[in-house]
């Protein structure tokens, strides 16, 4: 069974088990067991533009960016293990944790690496 929309862990849980009452209700035959969450997605906005170009160039071996197929560029950490869409915007995706912790855990570490890649702002003079 696939739940999505949950905010929380306890949430997905209890919607899982609702559905499988109902169906139960229904007359089929399942039971209720072995519960795993198998994928987080979660979003934020770290409110700065960033330079995806010079980020590419540096954590090559991470990432991947192809703006003429996808505007965003694609961040594969490998510990916690979890996937991070980067856009030029400064909104980020998170997807491929199991945990809320990792997602935590993610942001914590790539935050840093994301403030080096900031975008300086231009002052027009006058």
């Amino acid at each position: 069974m696939v739940c999505t929309g949950a905010k929380t862990e306890q949430q997905s849980l209890l919607a899982t088990r609702k559905y499988a009452w109902i169906l139960q209700k229904l007359g089929f035959n399942i039971t209720f067991n072995d519960f795993k969450i198998h994928n987080i997605v979660a979003s934020c906005d770290i409110r700065f533009p960033l330079s995806l170009v010079r980020l590419a160039t540096y954590h090559g071996y991470f990432t991947v960016y192809e703006p003429e197929l996808f505007p965003g560029l694609i961040y594969r950490m490998k510990e916690p293990r979890v996937t991070i869409l980067v856009f030029p915007s400064g909104k980020i995706v998170l997807a491929g944790a199991r945990k809320t912790a990792e997602i935590f855990e993610a942001v914590k570490n790539i935050y840093p690496v994301l403030m080096s890649y900031r975008k300086n702002k231009e002052f027009k003079s006058s």
